[in-house]
């Protein structure tokens, strides 16, 4: 189940939790509050027979699908692949992730700026908004599946930070207002 929790700002290995101490753990409704981050859990084993995966698809019009697995042996170019994904950016359409195995955690900046670690895990759905910056990293496991869900064709492109004046970041803090 997600959980998500207020980060320390340790320099140790991005894979490790980074709680403050004491912890500062945000509540799942609250985390939707600050940064619009929103969230699902999803029966991983079960998902085309549960259906609830289908219906999320249909009622938020995401028409294509592929699965990507993170780990120093399934992915090409891993090292600077990790990297990519722990640089802070945005995107100019929402990032969808359905984790299907293993764990990692989504880095989101809430309305303060501050930084908020989600750990998903494996049957959680995780939707973060157009415009808002984030960045992924693998937990000390080294390992996550995904099913990354697009409307229409998908969209690659990270835009790093800074770039404030983007009209998917515009629009994203507009929401938050």
């Amino acid at each position: 189940m997600v959980r998500a929790w207020y980060m320390d700002s340790s320099a140790d290995d991005q894979r490790l939790p980074h709680q403050c101490e004491p912890p500062k753990p945000v509540a799942l409704d609250e985390l939707r509050d600050l940064t619009g981050v929103l969230h699902w859990q999803i029966d991983a084993d079960r998902y085309e027979e549960e259906g609830k995966l289908a219906g999320i698809q249909k009622e938020r019009g995401y028409s294509y699908t592929d699965v990507i697995t993170v780990s120093p042996e399934k992915l090409q170019n891993y090292e600077e692949k990790i990297k990519n994904f722990f640089e802070e950016h945005l995107h100019s359409d929402e990032e969808i992730r359905f984790v299907m195995d293993g764990s990692g955690y989504f880095d989101v900046r809430d309305k303060h700026d501050q930084w908020i670690r989600i750990e998903c895990v494996k049957g959680d759905m995780i939707i973060l908004p157009a415009g808002m910056y984030h960045r992924f990293t693998l937990d000390e496991k080294n390992f996550i599946k995904a099913m990354r869900l697009f409307v229409g064709e998908p969209v690659w492109t990270p835009i790093n930070r800074p770039c404030d004046e983007h009209p998917a970041r515009l629009g994203y803090l507009k929401s938050l207002a």
